[in-house]
């Protein structure tokens, strides 16, 4: 199978499992990073269970193969299957929106790892009305030319951070836990993803099982589940002013903590999903406990970036259209609005 990969920070992750599956895959990145990863591959630390130390799994060491290229040299006919692992605002630069339109033309599915979800899969869930969303995303008409059919979404549990001393194709894995996917709206692309699943699920190294596993799920609220982590540890991260580890903001207010997960799982609820579907809070709380670090989108905004993917208002926004909302949720909209606002002067 033929991979391509929007995003090669992020997707190196997916990007070697497939690898080490067997199949082939392309990272889609800027001039430089493509040519530093054509000439020395990409390497992603990663530790296995009851292992100390993490290992450093080489693309080149791997029986499928790697290469990457800039969006605009990308012949989207030689591939199967496209994996969406870059921040949402990124889809709105030229390139990448030029080349999302030959995606979409071409008809091939799409697996979106995204924490923010493609409004083209939202349109597959009847209980939202994803017309009324367009304010959460930076470049909403990007999605318009996809069929819903052939867009599905995966939770990117894992938690994977670039080393600001290393190269850009060096990643680190802190939490290797599942991706949890959605079935495509079709058929034959659901078999596809299910028969990448299971050659992820029979890779070992060294003997040993590799964390870090691609499941696939009949429930499209299965993904969704991730909103709950993201409103009540990633966006909490960002503080007037400032930022927190993932750690704090779930455990420093433990109370209010499982308040917003529980809140956000609700609203899940009220669309369609079910209680099964969710991750115990229990669960997360403990996971979160090695998240030392700030998250994503509060790194971003805490750099002097202008936009990032929100989710938060997206959710806040759902909340809504079911009648349920949360001070908590609408207090961190607004902070993450004003520093948004700081960044753009």
């Amino acid at each position: 199978m033929n991979i391509l990969i929007l995003g090669a920070s992020y997707g190196s992750l997916f990007g070697t499992k497939c690898l080490m599956a067997g199949h082939n895959a392309t990272l889609v990145c800027r001039a430089p990073t493509a040519a530093l990863i054509k000439s020395e591959g990409t390497e992603v630390r990663i530790k296995l269970r009851d292992e100390a130390e993490h290992r450093a799994i080489r693309s080149g060491d791997q029986p499928g193969k790697l290469d990457a290229s800039p969006p605009e040299e990308v012949d989207v006919a030689r591939f199967d299957l496209v994996v969406l692992a870059m921040q949402e605002p990124q889809y709105g630069v030229d390139a990448i929106r030029a080349l999302l339109l030959k995606i979409a033309d071409a008809g091939l599915p799409c697996l979106s790892l995204m924490n923010m979800p493609p409004l083209a899969y939202l349109k597959r869930i009847a209980s939202i009305d994803a017309s009324a969303l367009a304010e959460a995303y930076t470049d909403p008409q990007v999605w318009e030319a996809f069929d819903p059919a052939n867009v599905t979404l995966c939770s990117p549990d894992p938690q994977a951070f670039r080393p600001p001393e290393e190269k850009p194709n060096v990643l680190h894995v802190g939490l290797p836990t599942n991706f949890k996917a959605a079935r495509f709206g079709s058929d034959a692309a659901t078999a596809m993803l299910t028969k990448l699943a299971d050659d992820i699920e029979n890779v070992r190294l060294d003997g040993k099982d590799v964390p870090v596993k691609l499941r696939v799920h009949d429930s499209l609220y299965v993904p969704l589940a991730k909103w709950s982590m993201l409103l009540t540890g990633n966006y909490r991260c960002v503080l007037p002013g400032s930022v927190q580890p993932i750690r704090d903001a779930v455990h420093s207010d433990f109370d209010e903590s499982r308040a917003v997960y529980a809140h956000v799982g609700a609203i899940v609820e009220k669309l369609g999903g079910d209680a099964g579907d969710m991750v115990p809070f229990e669960k997360y709380a403990k996971a979160a406990e090695s998240l030392l670090k700030p998250s994503s989108v509060a790194r971003a905004i805490d750099g002097g970036a202008t936009r990032v993917e929100r989710v938060d208002r997206l959710v806040a926004s759902l909340g809504a259209s079911v009648a349920l909302e949360h001070p908590v949720i609408s207090r961190n909209v607004g902070i993450v609005d004003d520093a948004l606002k700081a960044n753009s002067g």
